[in-house]
């Protein structure tokens, strides 16, 4: 797929460019923090490169105004020239900007992954997969009542690696308030559906709001029901989210008091399964996340 003549010369001139220097990403299926960038903000390439988030997600959909969207398209493959590899939400299938979108990801040089918006149907995805020639991993953004409905078979679908919730989008097509009973059973679904087609913990939806506070506690609720990452309309909620999802010092010392109990006195019985298996996982958590799980406290587990 081509692009069109207002891309061409950006992408020709990213590509000659000196690349910058890359830092490691933390990997898509443990990223806590996955920043919305618009692809239209000031300065792309710099807010890029400077942010602190898991994953960085330059955002071509609803971040951007239509009269935007030729320029948004040039700042990223500007951005991919230069070495950068954020991720990048296009339009969904039925978008007048679909094309552009796709055509832009076949010709810019590589990028780490795309969302796709509006996922209601695994064709959805179907269609982007067999268009990018499967080059991609995926993250479908369920948004609706009908991509709820079809979340397995979404998840099930080629070169989708997670779910996303689209909240905002979810309330306005069901009428549900923003209010984590409210949401609970999409939240739910997501969670169990990602479960079954063997995924990670889905990316739960934006907060608006900015206090952080606010941001915390919605964060740990959406961590309580199983999702694993947060979607993030500014850098300033980076930290928290990542804090809000990343195991707590009292986690920490739980689990390494579970395996040096385990150590010394072996498995009990079938019972203990569990426990050892999260904490391993808190455990794994912390080293994915450079967190130093020898500083936290002592803990009495539930093997004493």
């Amino acid at each position: 797929m081509p692009v069109g003549p207002e891309l061409s010369g950006v992408v020709e001139a990213g590509r000659s460019a000196s690349a910058a220097p890359a830092v490691a990403p933390v990997d898509p299926s443990v990223a806590r923090s996955w920043l919305l960038v618009p692809g239209s903000a000031d300065g792309l390439g710099r807010r890029i490169a400077a942010s602190a988030a898991d994953a960085v997600v330059v955002d071509l959909e609803d971040g951007v105004a239509a009269a935007d969207k030729p320029s948004a398209r040039g700042a990223l493959a500007e951005a991919v020239g230069s070495g950068l590899r954020p991720w990048v939400r296009i339009a969904d299938v039925a978008s007048d900007h679909w094309s552009a979108d796709v055509a832009l990801l076949r010709e810019a040089g590589p990028v780490a992954g795309v969302v796709l918006a509006k996922v209601e149907s695994d064709r959805d995805v179907r269609v982007l997969h067999d268009a990018l020639d499967g080059a991609l991993p995926l993250v479908a953004l369920v948004e609706s009542a009908r991509g709820i409905e079809a979340a397995l078979e979404i998840a099930e679908a080629p070169g989708v690696t997670r779910l996303a919730f689209g909240s905002g989008d979810f309330r306005r097509d069901t009428g549900a308030a923003d209010d984590p009973l409210a949401l609970l059973f999409a939240r739910s679904r997501l969670v169990s559906a990602s479960r079954a087609a063997g995924l990670p913990g889905p990316v739960d939806g934006p907060t608006v709001a900015r206090d952080p506070a606010t941001l915390a506690e919605a964060s740990r609720h959406a961590a309580s029901v199983g999702m694993t990452g947060r979607l993030c309309l500014r850098e300033e909620q980076v930290a928290v989210v990542n804090a809000s999802l990343s195991p707590s010092a009292g986690e920490l010392a739980w689990a390494r008091d579970v395996l040096e109990t385990l150590e010394r006195h072996g498995i009990r019985d079938g019972s203990d399964l569990p426990r050892i298996a999260r904490a391993e996982a808190l455990l794994g958590a912390a080293e994915v996340f450079g967190l130093d799980a020898g500083d936290a406290g002592r803990h009495r587990s539930d093997y004493a």
